[in-house]
Parts: C-alpha cells; structure tokens; sequence
C-alpha cells in the first residue's frame, strides 16, 4: 500500500512538473511572438503621449487591442480608464495585473526618432508632453500580456482583470483620478480581485533585471502648503511690520529638523522638501503673506503621521515667536507601497522563470512614491521593478524619471509580459 502510494505521489509530481515545464515554454514562446508588437506599441505610445485624466486616445489604443482579443471591456473607468476581464476555462482565483497610462509635462530632447512633439495645457501654461517614467512600456507589456494569456485561456484557472490606470502622476487640480478613484469605483469589487501586480520600468536599472522587495517598497507621498501671515510695510523700516519671508526662513529650517533631529531613521526614511515659495511683487516691500508648497515621503504609516503632526507644530510654533501666523495644510497623494510578505515569497519564482534566477534582485526601499499602493488597501499585492537601462551603461550617467533626457531600452519588454503571464498560472496551482 505505501509503495503504491508512493507511486502515486511520484506520479502526480511528474504531471504537475511537466504542466509547469509545458506552461512555462508556451509562455515563453508566445511572448517572442508578441514581442516585436508589443516594442511596436511601445514606441507608438511613446510618440502620442497624454496627461493625467487626458488619455483618451491611449485609452482608444488599449479598448481596440482587448476587444480583438475577445476580452469583456470597460472603458471610462476613473474617466479615462479601461479594464479588460479575461475569464479562464476553469474556476479559479481572480488576478488583478496594472499599467498605468499617463504621461508628464516635460518636454523630450533625447533624440529618439520617435520622441514625442505633442503639446498640451497644463496648469494654465502650454507644456511638452512626454513619456518621461515610461508608463508607454507598462502598457504596452500588460497589451502584450494579455495577448499571450488570451490564446492560453484553455489552460486558465480563474478570470484575469487588465487594468489599464489613467492619472497615476496625479489628477489635475479640481479634478479626482488614478488608483483611488479606480478603487472607489469598485474595481478591485466587481470581480472581487483576490491578488494585484504592477511593474515599473526603472531607466537606471540594467535591461531585462528584475529588483522587488517584501514589505514597503515605496515611500506615501504628500503635498503641504504652509500660508505664513505677517504684517506689510516698507522694506526700510522691517520693525514696523512682521516679516513672513523671514519667519518662512526659520520654519524651512525647522522642517529639516524633523527629518535630522526627531524622527527614527534607522526605522524607516523621511523626506520633507519645500519645492515652491510664493511671496511679494516688489524688492522695498515687506509682503504680507508668503506661501510655501512641498512634499512628504515617508516608508511607515505611522511615522508619517507622526511627521505630519510635527511640520503643523514646527511651522505655526516659529511663526508665533516670530509675531507671524502659520496655516498648514496636508494632501496624502499616496500610500506607503507594500508588498505583502507571503505574496512575494510565492511569486518570486514566476519573477525568476520571466527573467532567469540570476536577474532578479532584491532591492531597497526607495522614496519615489506609487498610487499602485491604493490597490494593495484592497488584496494582497506585489510591485516590482523591470530594468530599462542599455547594457554597458553606468547607472550615474542613466537620465533619471521626469527628466527630458528620460531613456529606456526596450529590447528585454518580453521579460515584463512572460513575469505577468506567469504570475498568472503559478498563483493558482
């Protein structure tokens, strides 16, 4: 009886070794197929690109390639937004896969042939629009995914959602957008998704390599405004006023304090950056009020609220010492980006079968912020990194995201679309 079982077991492990092994070559070969389309896409997106809740050509581009496909289609989710619901042969799990759409108002000198030449209006100003974080070669590899999992739907166990997110970089001033509205809307519900994955393209990163991390990966992003109120009156004469300019001066340098002084770095990193100051219209006027915009990049749910708590004390604390008033204002942005420990451990051999054992790396957490994050509030998820930086080159000398000499190598896009496609078939076993 025990031999028999043996045999049994041994048996079984064979078929499921096999239907692995078969599984992984027919992605494998699916995706070389796709390849030279989805570099295609890639490009097209590149040279047409669109901003924040303004992707409605991309959008167009996207609905037209799943409705081939056969796949059921949603548009104008989130606005500008398109899901697309794969469902399997067999009942099964259900697996949320990401890209994200949207471009930035940057203008491109890279020299591409196909860089992009569009225009658009952003913040009252006519700016340059480009690919500047390389969300085109996110969607283009979630086309491509969906692409090979379509002609294996045979083999599928449960139903894949293709979420194609508009607005990650932000929705325009007045105006709600990306993951969290996606997730109002009850995208993550209807089908309830059991399990989301995205991935980045990172320009600073070797082509083809994979980095990931368990835990928090990227940094919550806020924005702060601090509204410093004084008391005008001739730049000759300052004791007859109350100086804004001056206090905004004492309080910047106490926000870097926070950061220095009083909280636990070795827990987790904290960022605060004032990137904007507004204040007066003549050099011999005292103005009265000065305004202050920045951000906040924190690695811990409680840290960041703890750092919030401490920038509205430091600013309004120096102003009164000063005679002035100090209004602080917090907008979250995002979430900490965490990868669900248990998650990682289980993919981490799809991430190693799309790129090879050797390419894929465990990383550090970085301060650049994810609205991905907004998805991981409602299923267990997992973000990962996809190089894009051209063999042979010194990642000091890579251009960095949301610069215009922003440059990804997608000659290795497959790696994305094979670590998608797998992620699919090993989640369910």
């Amino acid at each position: 009886m025990k031999k028999l079982l043996c045999a049994a077991l041994a048996a079984l492990f064979a078929a499921n070794f096999c239907y692995a092994a078969d599984t992984k070559s027919d992605i494998d070969q699916s995706a070389a197929k796709v390849m030279a389309k989805v570099v295609e896409w890639r490009r097209h997106l590149h040279q047409f690109p669109e901003l924040s809740n303004r992707e409605t050509k991309t959008a167009k581009y996207v609905e037209e390639h799943l409705r081939r496909l056969g796949l059921e289609v949603r548009a104008n989710v989130a606005k500008t937004g398109v899901v697309g619901i794969l469902k399997g042969s067999q009942p099964g799990a259900v697996i949320g896969l990401r890209a994200d759409m949207d471009g930035l108002p940057v203008t491109e000198r890279n020299g591409l042939p196909y860089s992009s030449k569009e225009k658009a209006e952003y913040n009252g100003q006519t700016v340059g629009v480009m690919h500047a974080c390389g969300h085109d070669t996110h969607v283009a590899m979630l086309m491509g995914a969906a692409e090979v999992l379509a002609g294996m739907k045979d083999k599928i166990k449960g139903t894949v959602v293709f979420i194609f997110q508009p607005a990650e970089e932000g929705a325009p001033a007045g105006e709600e957008g990306g993951a969290d509205l996606m997730v109002k809307q009850g995208i993550m519900d209807n089908p309830k998704i059991d399990a989301i994955f995205g991935i980045h393209i990172n320009s600073q990163t070797e082509v083809g390599k994979i980095k990931y991390k368990s835990g928090a990966i990227m940094a919550s992003s806020d924005w702060f405004q601090i509204k410093v109120k004084g008391k005008q009156t001739h730049g000759a004469y300052p004791w007859n006023g109350i100086d804004p300019i001056a206090a905004a001066a004492q309080i910047i340098g106490g926000l870097q304090t926070i950061v220095s002084r009083q909280s636990e770095l070795t827990k987790a990193p904290v960022v605060i950056t004032v990137g904007k100051i507004n204040a007066g219209v003549r050099e011999n006027i005292i103005p009265e009020e000065l305004v202050m915009a920045g951000t906040i990049r924190t690695l811990d749910a409680a840290m960041q609220k703890d750092v919030h708590a401490k920038i509205k004390l430091t600013a309004e604390k120096i102003a009164e010492s000063m005679g002035a008033t100090a209004e602080v204002s917090i907008d979250t942005k995002t979430l900490v980006t965490y990868n669900t420990p248990e998650l990682v451990k289980k993919m981490l051999p799809s991430l190693e079968k799309a790129a090879g054992k050797e390419n894929v790396v465990e990383t550090e957490w970085v301060t650049g912020a994810e609205d991905f994050s907004f998805f991981g509030t409602k299923a267990p998820a997992f973000f990962f990194q996809l190089g894009g930086m051209a063999k042979g080159t010194d990642p000091k000398d890579a251009a960095p995201h949301h610069t215009p000499d922003f440059l990804i190598d997608d000659s290795r896009l497959d790696v994305g679309v094979k670590a998608f496609a797998n992620i699919v078939f090993d989640f369910v076993k």
